[in-house]
């Protein structure tokens, strides 16, 4: 035995008896590749050091003894760690590989993986400046990997709000050699997205997201050109005027009637009625399903892909869409749990994608269907496939992106109400005093009710549903303000700060929707819609599905509600307004007391609510 031996003897066993055991595969192991991966002297009965792969479940035979040193007394069945005391294993000489095969795989991957990131860092230090034309101030980076350590992993708003704090209404940091530009000003965002924005239309590819979840082929990520210009078109058919939307109406409020009779019934269940509702009109809208009451298949689907899709585009969320290269690792490489997360939620995408647009087929088929965005699209014409591929996506482009967004905002509306019940009093005496107690509010009210008008927009501008919008990427270089805006830059408009900005609103904490009343005194503060929706050619096209929803969940239920702070065991639960992270943010959850006005409006719930 070599000396080397003699140091581990306590942890090696010798035996000339033969036996076969089964390896269990790479994959059940979890193998450490930080252990396997590296040479290590492990001796065959021949007395050669060889550096090992064990590639897949087989049986052991006589040949090829291998000793294994012990690393923490385990044993063979110990599946997380594979390298354990029982050493006396016999491999057939195809899983003994001595310097090759997978071993040197390995080692190309991480030789080509570190080229490209080298390369990628070149390149972005060369864009940080063109003709003598720097990049917008921010934070110092680091040599080579920039300002990887000062990009925020939650709550990013606040971190670029602090920036432009510091550094300005355009700032940029530079992460791996990729420039990003943060915009902390409405008039700045509206210079550059809205004005310029036939050169910042453009999507990022968003590897993790866009590429292998596949939200690339939605509305929000389909990169600028002719099938994003067809998109916008479809929507703008059937959604993008108030007129157009005003055939959807009924469903509105026949749903959130629906909505006022669940709340009345199990008020603490607040959340799930809130994101039941707003999956309910979505899809009345987009596909004309009248979804059940309870554990319906396609908004469970819409609420996992929506929340997968949050997870999967947050800045600074996964490295891969730092460095692109990564996707073409297999799912099996050490840190590429990215990979088999991809493939569940892409699951998860296909399946909230092809249900509801099969469902609307069937019923076409029957004469069954209901007047809907697919269905207006679909009937009574010869399409393409490519055409139908483009409905399919675009249908559920607004189902899958105007059900979350328009719960944060409702949620939103119930946590400010508890919070501020003078507002919520002012509103319902304006309601009292323009419907009357003998029917709900409806859409045709709206023009008549100035403070709750008001209220719908305070929500929008209170709560940021989309904190950091979705960034847009620039087409060509672009010098504004004296500064270097480089092709292939990412440019995030800080929602949060363009309606928390205390330039622009006054007391931008507090809830107060009088902010949007003119007097005599002062003028009406900017509405926030024009930023919180979007900029340019990126604006959402669904901004009045969206704003008609909310009116008609507020004004419908500060008629018959009163809403306040919950009090348990005669001490006041205190509400906080705090934004979970993600592409869209909620409130974080809270106790509210949601209690009838009055036994009339018992009554009219209950009677509206079969209508």
């Amino acid at each position: 035995m070599s000396e080397g031996d003699q140091d581990h003897r306590g942890h090696w066993e010798s035996s000339s008896s033969a036996g076969r055991l089964n390896v269990p595969s790479a994959l059940d192991w979890q193998i450490d590749w930080h252990r396997l991966a590296r040479p290590a002297n492990f001796h065959t009965h021949h007395g050669v050091t060889q550096l090992f792969t064990i590639a897949a479940d087989v049986p052991l035979a006589k040949e090829d003894i291998l000793f294994v040193p012990s690393l923490n007394g385990t044993g063979p069945g110990n599946r997380a760690d594979p390298i354990c005391a029982y050493s006396r294993w016999r491999f057939p000489p195809s899983l003994l590989l001595p310097g090759t095969a997978m071993a040197q795989k390995f080692i190309t991957t991480v030789d080509i993986l570190f080229a490209f990131l080298c390369l990628f860092i070149l390149n972005g230090l060369l864009r940080r400046r063109r003709n003598g034309v720097l990049l917008p101030p921010g934070p110092k980076g680091l040599p080579l990997i920039g300002n990887v350590l000062d990009m925020p992993s939650e709550k990013q708003w606040l971190t670029f709000a602090k920036w432009g704090e510091q550094w300005g209404d355009i700032c940029s940091v530079t992460v791996l050699g990729q420039p990003f530009i943060i915009l902390n000003s409405a008039k700045v965002a509206t210079a550059m997205l809205d004005k310029k924005s036939s050169i910042y239309s453009d999507r990022p590819v968003l590897q993790m997201g866009g590429n292998l979840v596949g939200w690339v082929n939605t509305l929000v990520l389909i990169p600028y050109g002719d099938r994003f210009r067809r998109f916008r078109r479809l929507f703008h058919r059937v959604i993008g005027t108030s007129a157009s939307m005003k055939k959807f109406s009924h469903v509105e409020e026949f749903e959130t009637r629906k909505f006022l009779r669940r709340v009345l019934t199990k008020p603490g269940d607040l959340a799930a009625h809130v994101r039941h509702t707003a999956g309910a009109i979505i899809l009345r809208i987009s596909h004309g399903y009248e979804v059940k009451e309870v554990g319906d298949p396609f908004v469970e689907l819409a609420d996992q892909a929506t929340e997968q899709f949050s997870l999967s585009t947050a800045p600074g969320g996964y490295l891969v869409d730092v460095l692109p290269i990564l996707r073409h690792i297999p799912s099996w490489f050490p840190g590429a749990g990215f990979q088999r997360t991809a493939k569940l939620w892409a699951a998860t995408l296909n399946q909230m994608v092809d249900q509801p647009h099969q469902f609307v087929k069937r019923q076409m088929v029957v004469g069954t269907a209901s007047t809907s965005f697919t269905s207006s699209l679909m009937e009574g014409k010869s399409i393409s496939a490519e055409e139908e591929l483009d409905i399919k996506w675009s249908s559920a482009s607004l189902y899958s992106g105007g059900a979350d967004t328009t719960v944060s905002a409702i949620y939103s509306f119930f946590l400010a109400m508890a919070l501020y019940p003078e507002v919520a009093k002012k509103a319902q005496a304006e309601i009292d005093v323009v419907v009357g107690n003998d029917r709900l509010p409806a859409f045709d009210d709206r023009p008549y009710l100035p403070y709750v008008d008001a209220l719908v927009k305070e929500v929008f501008r209170w709560h940021a549903v989309v904190p950091t919008g979705v960034p847009h990427r620039v087409m060509e270089d672009d010098i504004h303000d004296g500064y270097l805006i480089p092709n292939g830059a990412l440019v995030i408009a800080n929602i949060w700060q363009l309606t928390h900005d205390p330039a622009v609103y006054a007391n931008p904490d507090v809830f107060n929707p009088d902010r949007f009343l003119a007097t005599e005194s002062k003028a009406a503060e900017p509405d926030p819609r024009g930023v919180c929706f979007g900029f340019g050619r990126r604006i959402c096209p669904g901004m009045q599905l969206a704003d008609a929803s909310v009116f008609i969940s507020c004004a419908m239920s500060l008629a018959v509600f009163d809403i306040s702070k919950c009090v348990e065991n005669g001490v006041v639960i205190e509400p906080v307004h705090e934004n979970t992270t993600g592409t869209i943010s909620h409130p974080k959850p809270f106790k509210c007391s949601i209690k009838p006005r009055s036994q009339k409006a018992v009554s009219l719930i209950q009677a509206d609510e079969h209508k």
